[in-house]
């Protein structure tokens, strides 16, 4: 029996997730959102994608979390995007607002799920999820340092014209401009990124990762990134779903882990059956530390804001 994720936000992260969910077919998958016919009809169009790639999976669009019930597992892409006039404090309170109502519904219809969180600001928005749903920190997790690891291995790939099968990126942190990139934690076939590039070429390369969502913001001028975050959203939920016990950089509820209590930030995890499963403590340099305890008082001090 196919396991059901949902996901909530039929926008271009919600609809691609929902893609390349549907092209698997190893879920059933429903697609909602609260605008009337989007989901239905982006539903359809994939269910129709069936025959093509031989798919038998159901998918079913709704505006309402009937369908829902029952989920495995959510992924969460609903909100909107920061607009011009609209300060940093508008959009977290708006946000606020619409992840809280999507988690009191996945508590209602699904109260042993794991969600993944992807909407923005997202640390904060896992924030919420956890307070609104009260679910343990094993199963609500944000989806940020697999996309920014992502971004990472494939400029590191091109700087050094090697497949990016051979990169292993690793990004900290809060999923913004405080996130910690680990060049030192950084391999290429094995080899540690600082035995094979000087430190200008890393640090070009690290300030590009940490702007890689804005740098693809001013070229669209009318949207952001929805391609690779979404499949970075389908690797957690197979690596749970599939009890993968796979090593991912992505944002928990830390309890005294690297000396961060009641935050989420980014970190190495295990993810499997029990969603998080293990927080891996990597040994920091006191460069390291200070970096993501700064970048983790940036997410604190959003938490609050958000009045949860």
């Amino acid at each position: 029996m196919r396991k059901k994720i949902t996901v909530v936000g039929a926008g271009n992260v919600g609809a691609s997730a929902a893609a390349r969910l549907a092209e698997k077919g190893t879920f059933d998958v429903v697609l909602v959102d609260v605008v009337e016919g989007m989901p239905q009809g982006k539903a359809l169009d994939l269910s129709q994608v069936g025959p093509v790639v031989g798919s038998d999976a159901t998918i079913i669009g709704a505006n309402d979390y009937g369908p829902t019930a029952g989920s495995d597992l959510f992924i969460v892409t609903a909100g909107i995007a920061r607009k011009p006039g609209m300060s940093r404090d508008d959009l977290l309170k708006t946000n606020t607002g619409i992840v809280k109502a999507v988690a009191e519904q996945i508590k209602k219809t699904s109260p042993n799920a794991f969600v993944i969180v992807v909407s923005n600001p997202l640390d904060a928005m896992c924030y919420v999820m956890k307070q609104v749903t009260g679910f343990p920190r094993e199963r609500v997790i944000g989806m940020a340092g697999v996309l920014d690891s992502a971004r990472m291995a494939t400029f590191i790939a091109q700087e050094l014209k090697v497949s990016v099968k051979n990169v292993n990126a690793f990004v900290m942190g809060g999923h913004g401009d405080t996130m910690v990139p680990m060049p030192r934690y950084t391999t290429v076939a094995g080899v540690p990124l600082p035995e094979l590039l000087p430190k200008e070429k890393i640090d070009a390369i690290v300030k590009r990762t940490a702007n890689g969502g804005a740098e693809i913001v001013a070229l669209l001028k009318t949207g952001s990134a929805f391609y690779a975050p979404s499949v970075s959203a389908v690797q957690m939920a197979e690596a749970i779903l599939y009890d993968r016990k796979q090593i991912l950089p992505c944002a928990v509820w830390l309890q005294g882990e690297y000396g961060l209590k009641d935050v989420f930030v980014g970190v190495p995890t295990k993810l499997g059956a029990r969603g998080l499963e293990e927080i891996i403590q990597l040994k920091l340099s006191v460069d390291e530390q200070a970096a993501l305890h700064q970048s983790a008082e940036s997410v604190r001090e959003l938490q609050k804001i958000t009045g949860v």
